[in-house]
């Protein structure tokens, strides 16, 4: 599978983690991939409603539990990730705080503009149609509501990040995607990461 709309080839097991291979990816995503400036770029508000889009093994939605959020939610395309991401909160998934299914960015199966914060990291460069995507998390997206979509980059970046992240006229053509449909849409690069935030 390959995004239609940036060209990223998506045959890794980091793309679509399975099986035994599958989890192994997931946690490494969990020792590699630090989420806190993200944290901070999404300022939840208290009582907010936040949906990520691609939690992978859920090390954002860790985060996103000591927040003040009323609800978490989640969409994967990975069963074994939703399995893996699920597993330390158990007690908050039975009483409805935290919400994880399966589906992905064009197709997350919630209804319209119920989401105060919508974030996505590193997983947009293999959406298999970008403007799809966009105008979906448009859709959950409450009026004054905040889109995140984060992807490999940034001023510091280790050797991995450098060696994933995308060329600049594939940035480019995430900020005119979300420019269609979004207001208030900027760049800023964090250590390891390049983040666009939008605002409906």
């Amino acid at each position: 599978m390959t995004s239609r709309s940036l060209g990223e080839p998506s045959r890794s097991p980091f793309a679509l983690p399975r099986g035994a291979r599958g989890r192994m990816a997931g946690l490494f995503m969990l020792w590699a991939n630090r989420q806190e400036e993200v944290l901070d770029l999404l300022d939840v508000p208290a009582g907010a409603e936040v949906l990520e889009v691609g939690y992978g093994p859920g090390g954002l939605i860790r985060l996103l539990t000591r927040t003040r959020a009323r609800r978490i939610c989640g969409v994967d395309p990975s069963a074994e990730m939703r399995d893996l991401a699920s597993r330390p909160h158990s007690d908050e998934i039975d009483a409805g705080r935290i919400d994880l299914r399966l589906g992905a960015a064009a197709d997350t199966g919630f209804p319209d503009a119920v989401f105060d914060r919508v974030v996505s990291v590193n997983n947009v460069a293999i959406w298999p149609d970008l403007d799809a995507g966009v105008a979906e998390l448009h859709r959950v997206t409450r009026p004054g509501g905040r889109l995140l979509i984060a992807c490999h980059g940034g001023t510091k970046p280790s050797l991995l990040t450098r060696s994933n992240a995308l060329s600049e006229d594939k940035i480019d053509r995430i900020e005119r995607a979300l420019r269609g449909v979004f207001s208030d849409v900027s760049r800023r690069d964090l250590t390891s990461l390049t983040a666009f935030t939008a605002v409906r």
